[in-house]
């Protein structure tokens, strides 16, 4: 999505442009971006020079709504919220795990795609920019 997001302005972002840009397969992308069009946060163009856009204005989708679309949700219970976590009863720990899902929710709930290209320009301008960052993982190594 920061890939549409960054790149969207030039034309439509292919699949296989994010998927050599981010490391990330170009059959895992695909089942990703049909999420992703189901929930309308990204429209695609067909035929030669098709790719995709953003489904809205960056700073309209939150990083909850995309994770939301592609059920990559973070549960911290061990039970995946059913509450039979131990021998089949609710655990004693239960009520913090899951608030603590809840909050991260509203945490990314509050961040939106142009909050990350914003945060991104600001650390560049501030001379903190000489590192690679992938957006997959968010691991950085010093550029060459």
């Amino acid at each position: 999505m920061l890939d549409l997001a960054l790149h969207g302005s030039n034309g439509p972002v292919t699949l296989a442009e994010i998927s050599e840009n981010q490391g990330i397969s170009l059959s895992y992308l695909e089942q990703l971006f049909a999420a992703l069009r189901a929930k309308q946060l990204v429209r695609g163009v067909r035929g030669p020079g098709g790719g995709y856009y953003l489904g809205r204005e960056a700073d309209e989708i939150s990083i909850a709504n995309i994770i939301c679309a592609v059920d990559e949700w973070v549960e911290f219970t061990r039970c995946g919220g059913r509450q039979n976590c131990s021998s089949g009863s609710r655990c004693l720990t239960h009520t913090l795990w899951d608030e603590l899902s809840s909050e991260i929710f509203d945490f990314l709930t509050k961040i939106s795609l142009g909050d990350l290209i914003r945060r991104g320009t600001e650390k560049d301008q501030k001379g903190e920019g000489g590192r690679k960052f992938s957006l997959v993982d968010g691991t950085d190594s010093q550029a060459a």
